[in-house]
Parts: C-alpha cells; structure tokens; sequence
C-alpha cells in the first residue's frame, strides 16, 4: 500500500529531524538579525514550536520590541520557511520538560528558571523541494492564529 506524507506532515517531519534552524528578529534599527537556534519541542496538532534563550540575550530583547519572527531550515535541497510572532506565555509544566529533555540547557544553566521560554504558532509555513523535476513549492497560512 502506498501512503503519501502531506506537505504539512513533510514540513513537521523536516523540523523533527533538523531541529537546528536559522531564526530571524528585527533589531532596534528595524534591520533582520539572524542567529541559529534549536527547536525545542514540537507541538503538531496545535502548530507550535518553541524555544528557549537566556533573558540576557540581545534576541530576547529583540523579541521583546518586535514579537515577529521567521525561521528558516535547508538540508538536501529542501527548505522549510516558518512565520509567526513569539508568544513567552509558555506554561510552567512545558518549561520543565523542555529543560529536563535537553542536555545542553542543563550544562548551561543551573536551572530552568534562568531561561526564558517562547513559542511560536505557526502562522505561514513553506514548503520548498529542488529535488524534483518540477519543484514542488506549497506555501500554508493558518488565520486563526
């Protein structure tokens, strides 16, 4: 039996495995700043992803001024381009587990308070593939976010 993946389902399945992205802020002058951050966790069903950062960081008062942010992932001739405004309302129980899972933040900090959570619902995803005689370039927009 063949199964075809959704284009929404290749997009989630791209992130889970290349959990490293490029994330794009504005700085105070309005110009793009762009740094590599890892996704920390996926949240499929309700299109959300997040992250976590030190609140001493210059990205972190970036988002502060400017919630809009893009995120971008490349490997094998895929791209995935992911849209949306940073939320930092992020439930106490979600801000455990991210810091619990990952062994970095825990190296890094002494504990899961000394970072700062945000997420981002996905407003606009893109969906590019080179890899095949027609390109395939899907792009979703979800309003209700």
């Amino acid at each position: 039996m063949f199964f075809k993946f959704s284009t929404m389902e290749k997009i989630f399945n791209f992130i889970k495995q290349r959990k490293e992205v490029a994330l794009a802020t504005c700085n105070k002058n309005g110009n793009p700043a762009l740094r590599i951050f890892q996704i920390m966790l996926i949240d499929e069903q309700e299109k959300i992803l997040y992250f976590a950062t030190s609140p001493k960081k210059e990205v972190y008062r970036q988002l502060q001024d400017n919630s809009n942010i893009e995120i971008l992932g490349f490997a094998d001739n895929v791209s995935v381009r992911i849209s949306g405004k940073a939320f930092f309302d992020i439930p106490d129980a979600v801000c455990r587990k991210i810091y619990d899972e990952n062994n970095v933040l825990q190296r890094l900090y002494k504990q899961y308070t000394d970072l700062v959570y945000f997420s981002l619902p996905i407003k606009k995803a893109v969906y590019y593939d080179l890899n095949q005689a027609t390109p395939i370039h899907e792009c979703f927009t979800f309003e209700n976010i």
